[in-house]
C-alpha cells in the first residue's frame, strides 16, 4: 500500500490505455508519454503495461507501508527517499515507512512513477487509466488525493537498473512536432498553409491531457467555399466530424489544437492535420510557452518515423529485459 500525503498537482494512475471505445466517445487516455511510461515499468521489472503513476509539473509525496522498488523515468523530477536524491531512469529501493518525494521541475512535463507489482486498481473497459472527464477507470476516476491508499500489486525488482540516455526521449528546444496534412487540408490557402509550417508557435497554458493549444502563428485563412447548412459560419467549422487521435483544430483559424490522450472523440471543427503517432509522446513531454516548429511530412515518412519509434522501443525492451 502507498499512503497519499500530498497528491502533487495532478497525479493520475495511467497505463498503456484503453483501445477500442473511441466509436462510443471513450477516449484512449493512458500515460501522455507511453515510451517513458513503459520504460519505468521495465526498470523494476514489471510488464510494461502495468498502471504507473502520472506526475503532471510537480511530484507526489507519498509513504510506502511495504519494501518496493521504484523508477521514475520522463520528466527532470529528481526523486528523493527521505530526502536523499534518487537517479531518474534508474531503479531504487524504498523500505517499509519511507517517504518518497520530489524536487522542482527542471525539464519536461510528466513524470512517470512505477512500483514493483504495479498501481493495483480495477481494470475497467481494459484498462486501469484514469478518464478524469468521464470519472471513469484509475483510483475512483479522479486525480489522486492527500489520504488515499493505493493498493500496489506483488512483484519484484532489482535496484540499480539504469536505462541508457541515447535510449531516452525528449523534445527538442524549440520542439519540432511533425504533421500529416489532413482531409481538410485544400481548405487552408497555399500560401496561408506554407505559413503555418514556417511560423514559430508557443504552448499555450491551456495545455493538458485533452489537448494542447498552440499560439503565436499567422491566423489560417481558408479558400472560399460554399458552407453546407449547419456549418455555422465561422470558415472552421464543419458540420461534425469524427476526431483521429493527434489531429490539430484550428478554431476560427486563429490558436492551433493538438488532441491529447483524453480528447473528444468528434465535434464541429475542421482538422488541418495529424500529429504523427511517433511524436505524440514529445507532446506530453512540453511545457506552456515551449517554442514548437510544426514540420510537414507525407505518409512514407510518417511510417518510418513510426518504425523508427517501433525500433526504440525493442531496444529498451532488450536492454531491460
Amino acid at each position: 500500500m502507498i499512503k497519499v500525503i500530498k497528491p502533487g498537482l495532478a497525479t493520475s494512475v495511467q497505463d498503456m490505455g484503453r483501445p477500442g471505445y473511441y466509436h462510443l466517445g471513450i477516449p484512449q487516455s493512458g500515460g501522455m508519454d507511453l515510451l517513458a511510461l513503459e520504460a519505468a515499468n521495465l526498470l523494476v521489472g514489471n510488464p510494461g503495461d502495468l498502471a504507473v503513476l502520472e506526475a503532471t509539473f510537480m511530484g507526489p509525496e507519498l509513504e510506502f507501508t511495504e519494501d518496493a522498488i521504484v523508477a521514475v523515468t520522463g520528466a527532470a523530477m529528481t526523486p528523493k527517499v527521505d530526502g536523499e536524491p534518487q537517479e531518474n531512469w534508474t531503479s531504487f529501493a524504498v523500505k517499509s515507512g519511507q517517504v518518497l518525494s520530489f524536487d522542482f521541475l527542471k525539464g519536461g512535463a510528466r513524470a512517470y512513477i512505477a512500483v514493483s507489482g504495479g498501481i493495483d486498481v480495477p481494470v475497467v473497459l481494459g484498462s486501469r487509466s484514469t478518464y478524469v472527464l468521464g470519472a471513469l477507470g484509475g483510483f475512483q476516476g479522479r486525480t489522486i488525493a492527500e489520504g488515499d491508499e493505493l493498493p500496489v500489486g506483488s512483484g519484484s525488482g532489482v535496484a540499480g537498473r539504469t536505462l541508457a540516455a541515447e535510449m531516452r526521449r525528449g523534445p527538442a528546444n524549440p520542439a519540432e512536432i511533425r504533421v500529416l496534412p489532413g482531409i481538410f487540408w485544400h481548405w487552408v490557402e497555399e500560401a496561408s498553409g506554407e505559413q503555418f509550417f514556417a511560423d514559430t508557435w508557443k504552448v499555450a497554458p491551456e495545455a493538458d491531457r485533452i489537448g494542447y493549444r498552440f499560439r503565436g502563428g499567422n491566423p489560417i485563412q481558408f479558400n472560399e467555399r460554399e458552407r453546407p447548412f449547419g456549418a455555422g459560419s465561422d470558415p472552421s467549422n464543419i458540420v461534425d466530424g469524427c476526431y483521429p487521435y493527434g489531429s490539430i483544430q484550428v478554431p476560427g483559424g486563429t490558436e492551433p489544437i493538438c488532441l491529447h490522450r483524453d480528447a473528444v472523440s468528434g465535434g464541429g471543427y475542421f482538422m488541418l492535420g495529424a500529429v504523427i503517432s511517433a511524436d505524440m509522446d514529445l507532446i506530453g513531454q512540453m511545457q506552456p510557452h515551449t517554442p514548437t516548429q510544426f514540420v510537414k511530412v507525407d505518409m512514407d515518412q510518417a511510417l518510418k518515423a513510426r518504425a523508427d519509434r517501433t525500433t526504440l522501443v525493442g531496444r529498451i525492451r532488450d536492454a531491460l529485459g
